[in-house]
């Protein structure tokens, strides 16, 4: 029997109980290929206003516990970038105009990447929009945005927490990173028992309690012990993501 057949814990698809650990992938930009949104649905690109729409969309899929963490996310990535994000950031927005999903094409805001890749940053789709057929649409349009804008490779960072995002990610041709693949093992083993992913037939699957944490202490705890090889503290679990 499978590591995932035996886990007694249904886990949600964006999980602080799974152990934290920072993730990385990539994948050239040829042949991405194309999902059609879901009738009533169309892609937009940002606008000046829509700063505090981003937010609310990251803070209902759980990206952020407040808007003043939000806020916080978007000085560090966005501010004073805001013309950019007009060819860069892409939002979903529905029949009635609300907008109700996003992802960026942006850069490794950290400086540290020299590849030329191109980073995928802040997906997300609003809690009661999850599991209706956005999300594969949304990161390959981002992801043909990218192509457009010039860059051939494609890097997205993300963690164990979120570990149906990363299925999606493997599901469209992204493989980890190999130096991530040897300083985050323990966490795509989590991967590996939680999906059964067939881009990762070699990874060894984690057992029960390596993925849970039980106690709820330590779930809170995990981020703030969580630090970038620079030695600085995440914040909000993505910011600097290992590479």
């Amino acid at each position: 029997m499978s590591v995932k057949m035996e886990l007694q814990t249904r886990f949600d698809n964006h999980d602080e109980r799974i152990r934290y650990y920072e993730l990385l992938l990539e994948r050239d930009l040829d042949d991405i290929p194309q999902f059609a949104l879901p009738a009533g649905y169309r892609f937009v690109f940002f606008r000046r206003e829509d700063r505090d729409t981003w937010i609310d969309i990251e803070k209902s899929a759980k990206e952020f516990a407040s808007d003043e963490e939000g806020l916080d996310a978007w000085n560090k990535y966005y501010a004073g970038s805001e013309d950019a994000l007009t060819e860069r950031m892409v939002f979903v927005q529905n029949e009635n105009g609300e907008k109700v999903a996003t992802a960026t094409a942006y850069i490794d805001i950290t400086g540290r990447d020299r590849s030329g890749a191109g980073w995928l940053h802040w997906v997300a789709v609003r809690r009661e929009y999850q599991g209706r057929g956005l999300s594969k649409p949304l990161i390959t349009y981002v992801l043909r945005v990218m192509r457009g804008l010039g860059y051939q490779h494609a890097k997205i960072p993300t963690q164990t927490t979120t570990w149906l995002a990363c299925k999606v990610y493997l599901d469209l041709g992204f493989v980890p990173i190999p130096q991530n693949a040897v300083n985050s093992r323990e966490g795509w083993r989590i991967i590996k028992a939680l999906t059964d992913h067939e881009a990762l037939q070699l990874v060894e699957p984690a057992s029960a309690d390596e993925i849970e944490i039980a106690d709820a202490n330590q779930v809170s705890s995990q981020f703030k012990e969580a630090e970038d090889d620079d030695g600085s503290l995440c914040i909000k679990r993505k910011y600097l993501l290992q590479s």
